[in-house]
């Protein structure tokens, strides 16, 4: 599996990690689906991502958008 199917993978059960949390416990778990958007729409900017620099140190193919 390539970083970027790993990347969005990860963002994705963190979103769904944290709205559950959010209906079971707190709403301040919102705060933590705020964070995963805002990085991801970083890193479409700025083409820089902790995930994938992550990954990539622990031998994960790279893809073709976080080379």
């Amino acid at each position: 599996m390539t970083i970027d199917k790993l990347v969005f993978r990860f963002a994705g059960i963190f979103i769904l990690i944290s709205l559950l949390l959010y209906l079971v416990h707190s709403p301040y778990w919102l705060f933590l689906t705020l964070f995963v958007a805002a990085n991801m729409v970083q890193a479409t900017f700025t083409g820089f991502c902790p995930l994938a620099k992550i990954l990539k140190f622990f031998g994960a193919k790279p893809g073709r958008i976080f080379e």
